[in-house]
């Protein structure tokens, strides 16, 4: 295949997921573009996901982890995989989307408008609000000791610009093989949320320009990998949040967030979790505390060094 047609790779991960990963197969079957290859990666599956997969499409490559490894655990097989079959671009694509036929084409226009962008993030619209903007590159508010996407959540039209920012969402990021093979691939410790993050701020370190690609476009069904609902992802998030802290933040910042931000937001979230003792139990009221309960395990399991997967007790709704 010419110069004119890169090679790229396509991750699919997939976790008891085999109605939304089979939905966006069907999708990209249609994507314009003559020189890609689409990998499924199976984060240990109980729901008979490879079987069905495989008679659907025999031959597609599907690398096999055996247990849930999570979302970087769980993807960078896949980029390694990539790497030894000389993908020049790597796209970590979450198996609840389906995609535009023209977006490989335009995150590689993107790329040539902006040669040091060697990260990419597609706009990401909601599948069920297909013209409501879900994600659009974010950046870091050290005030909040948080990332925020400003276009969320905003009416979709034709002419956004391309924009440098300090992520893209991992659901769509289309990565340079120049990237992984210099920085390494995800951190693994973060099983859920904040990896993707970690990932743009090592890669803009090392030089790597990181820029949202406006017309490759998805729709994003968004958490259906969640089994525990806000509870469970209450959990993830603050651990991955503090290790993000750990891993990227400069020694003065750290301390100034921890002293305005963290160390305040855990008292109070421990106060509530603490009013369930004090106050008549409700079923909303129950499950804000299991919420309340699932974020001081998550910081604590941060502490204490406990990386992986939830806790039993937040695996089931």
């Amino acid at each position: 295949m010419s110069k004119q047609f890169p090679k790229i790779s396509i991750i699919l991960l997939n976790w008891n997921g085999k109605k939304d990963t089979l939905e966006c197969l069907n999708s990209l079957k249609k994507v314009d573009y003559p020189n890609f290859q689409t990998i499924v990666v199976d984060n240990g599956s109980k729901d008979n996901s490879i079987a069905e997969l495989r008679a659907a499409h025999p031959h597609l490559p599907i690398l096999e982890n055996g247990a849930n490894l999570g979302f970087a655990g769980g993807n960078n097989p896949g980029i390694e995989w990539s790497l030894r079959h000389h993908a020049e671009w790597i796209l970590l694509l979450n198996n609840d989307t389906t995609v535009d036929p023209l977006f490989l084409r335009e995150f590689l226009n993107a790329a040539k408008e902006e040669p040091k962008a060697k990260i990419l993030g597609a706009k990401i619209l909601k599948y069920h609000q297909p013209n409501i903007i879900d994600h659009l590159g974010g950046f870091w508010n050290r005030q909040k000791a948080e990332f925020e996407s400003p276009d969320s959540g905003q009416a979709d039209h034709p002419y956004l610009n391309m924009k440098e920012v300090d992520y893209v969402c991992g659901a769509a990021l289309f990565m340079h093989r120049s990237v992984p093979e210099t920085i390494g691939l995800l951190e693994p410790n973060f099983f859920l949320f904040w990896e993707e993050t970690d990932f743009c701020y090592r890669a803009r370190k090392a030089g790597f320009g990181v820029w949202t690609a406006p017309l490759a476009k998805v729709w994003h069904k968004v958490s259906s990998s969640f089994t525990g609902g806000k509870p469970q992802m209450h959990y993830f998030w603050w651990r991955s949040r503090l290790l993000w802290i750990e891993r990227n933040c400069p020694h003065d910042e750290k301390k100034e967030l921890y002293k305005k931000v963290i160390y305040p937001e855990l008292i109070k979230m421990f106060r509530h979790y603490l009013l369930k003792f004090l106050l008549p139990s409700t079923p909303s009221r129950k499950e804000k505390v299991r919420r309340y309960k699932a974020g001081c395990l998550g910081a604590l399991d941060f502490f204490r060094r406990r990386f992986g997967n939830s806790p039993k007790w937040l695996n089931s709704k």
